[in-house]
């Protein structure tokens, strides 16, 4: 049998059909899913950032104590959501002063 017609042979039958597909499949994820576990792995070891460290980059961070779920829904209540007006913004092709061209 020449090499051809032990391929016609074989790509007949399921197990070559379904079976090779498969275990291809299952060996290329579990390296996939090797270098995303490292990836997790690797990013739990860094420690948070501290606000003196931001503070050399001109940031400024709040303390934990300012920010808090009740203090921004108290910000967010106080939002007028009645009386609005849209504001297009500008386009990447557009420059920055000129006027836009749409019909309100």
């Amino acid at each position: 049998m020449s090499f051809i017609e032990k391929l016609n042979y074989y790509s007949k039958r399921k197990s070559f059909k379904y079976g090779i597909p498969f275990l291809i499949m299952m060996v290329a994820g579990s390296f996939g899913l090797q270098q995303f576990s490292n990836l997790r792995y690797q990013y739990t070891k860094k420690q948070p950032v501290t606000p003196e460290e931001m503070k050399k980059y001109g940031v400024n961070m709040k303390n934990r104590q300012e920010v808090t779920l009740e203090s921004e829904y108290d910000k967010v209540k106080s939002v007028d959501i009645d009386h609005w007006e849209n504001k297009r913004g500008p386009r990447p092709w557009e420059e920055e002063g000129q006027p836009s061209t749409a019909k309100h």
